[in-house]
């Protein structure tokens, strides 16, 4: 009943209404009295058929768009700039620049870029094509550290005709993206490309909105502790991160059903927390019992928004109905007009998630996302959508001395690590496998082993045994980082507070 202005304000095309089109009705003040008890089944996707060669097929990809095969022909023989073209279609409706190689993208090829272009199959490499996130047939590179793939399709149409079989009868074959920097045919690799990647997620403003208001810095004596609400908070890394940089953390409020993670921060973080379970049962007179709020933080369950999973139900069912919790109590916690203090608010939620849902989000945050990947600062990747006003979330994102970016640093004395970086590790045990041939990256007495929970925990930058409370087993632990942030991502987003709050 609490969110259902938001819900009829979005299904009618988010309509100027004010302020008092999204006021909660009188009624709906104690809503949150009787919560209704909500399972939500872990999503677990069918196991991949067992791959005979180097390449993998797709089906149900939509048929080629006719003029792509053009292309080579206007570049090599007519002069035209392939920045003119559609990579991904042949289009001459270019929208946009292709973050990855010279050559641009239409706005429906825009849009499957973002929405698949950071979707992984079981075996850890790309779903679809790297060009044009399409593809009935795809080359995995042999690469160890590289987990893209290219279709057959866009090998032949931009390379050059019969280049996809010449790279088959190759082993290992070594994709565009890892290939020296030089032209194959008309596709060739931008040299900023990991710079044009940024730019291109952070570009993608389908509604323009007015920059967030920037608070002056307060002068050290006047800064005070810091109050934090975090929703969906998981297993503290919020707290974590603001104690590791110095802050003074005067309350900290922490919304959590999951009974280890909450065990993980009482017990690491001695009772300093205060947990308050189900987000639907706080109210707006909780918020002013606790406040008023400095920074306010959060990632909703993504199981219903993530195109990784079929069976989702989008933003406006299921889990994904969660962020109008958020945006409800985010709603409650800022400073009215007429309050003259900083305050911050970040939301994060995952990459591979359907454009229209990321736009709703960006609707009612009122702000675009930045995308941060963790492969920067960890040994492990990790593509987040984050939305919010910290200070210089724009900022490239820098390794500080203490981050661990090699696998081999993450691991325990006597074991060596098969590759230098991992790919994203979820929930499930098997996203510890790694390359087409399914190997356990580490090797141990001359065999292949697991990763394990203390090196799980510093790949995420957490401190060792971190997790081990309450006798959780090695599954349970996966299962709590699997859902966790990246600790130096949220320390590289938090830093620039220092200059408002109260340090140590």
């Amino acid at each position: 009943e609490q969110i259902k202005p938001m819900l009829d304000w979005a299904f009618g095309g988010f309509q100027p209404k004010g302020y008092e089109g999204i006021k909660p009705k009188k009624n709906a003040e104690n809503a949150g009295e009787n919560p209704i008890e909500v399972y939500v089944p872990e999503y677990y996707p069918p196991t991949k058929k067992q791959k005979t060669s180097l390449y993998k097929s797709k089906e149900g990809i939509e048929e080629e768009h006719r003029g792509r095969e053009n292309i080579f022909v206007q570049v090599t023989a007519n002069n035209k700039s392939i920045e003119e073209f559609c990579l991904a279609c042949g289009s001459i409706r270019v929208s946009t620049f292709h973050p990855l190689f010279e050559g641009g993208l239409c706005p429906i090829c825009k849009d499957i870029y973002l929405e698949t272009s950071y979707m992984y199959d079981d075996d850890g490499y790309q779903s679809y094509c790297t060009v044009c996130c399409g593809g009935r047939e795809v080359l995995l590179c042999g690469n160890a550290n590289c987990c893209r793939c290219f279709c057959v399709d866009c090998i032949d149409i931009l390379v050059g005709p019969g280049a996809s079989e010449e790279a088959k009868v190759q082993d290992p074959w070594r994709c565009y993206m890892c290939l020296p920097n030089e032209s194959y045919g008309v596709l060739r690799r931008r040299r900023d490309w990991t710079m044009k990647l940024q730019e291109f997620f952070a570009s993608d403003n389908g509604q323009e909105y007015d920059p967030p208001k920037i608070y002056p810095a307060v002068p050290a004596e006047h800064r005070r502790p810091i109050k934090v609400l975090s929703l969906f908070d998981g297993i503290a890394t919020g707290y974590l991160v603001l104690r590791d940089l110095g802050f003074k953390v005067e309350r900290y409020v922490a919304s959590e059903i999951c009974e280890d993670s909450i065990a993980v921060g009482t017990v690491r973080h001695e009772g300093k927390i205060t947990y308050m379970h189900d987000v639907r049962n706080i109210s707006k007179q909780n918020i002013h019992e606790w406040g008023p709020f400095d920074l306010v933080i959060g990632g909703s369950p993504c199981n219903d928004l993530s195109i990784v999973n079929p069976a989702r139900k989008g933003l406006y069912e299921g889990t994904g109905r969660l962020f109008f919790e958020f945006y409800r109590l985010l709603h409650d916690t800022k400073p009215r007009e007429w309050e003259d203090r900083p305050f911050f608010w970040l939301f994060e939620n995952v990459v591979a998630m359907g454009v229209n849902d990321k736009r709703d989000i960006s609707r009612f945050l009122e702000c675009n996302p930045v995308m941060i990947d963790a492969i920067d600062v960890s040994a492990a990747h990790r593509a987040r959508y984050f939305w919010g006003n910290l200070p210089g979330m724009n900022r490239p994102l820098v390794a500080s001395s203490a981050d661990k970016l090699e696998l081999q640093d993450c691991l325990e004395h006597g074991r060596i690590a098969k590759f230098s970086k991992v790919r994203t590790i979820t929930t499930r045990s098997n996203s510890i496998k790694q390359g087409k041939d399914q190997h356990f990256p580490v090797i141990m007495n001359g065999k292949e082993d697991i990763l394990w929970c203390t090196e799980l925990e510093r790949i995420f930058g957490f401190p060792v045994h971190y997790t081990d409370v309450s006798n959780m087993g090695r599954g349970a632990r996966q299962k709590l980082l699997g859902r966790s942030w990246s600790v130096p991502v949220i320390r590289h987003l938090f830093a620039p507070l220092k200059d408002y709050f109260a340090c140590e």
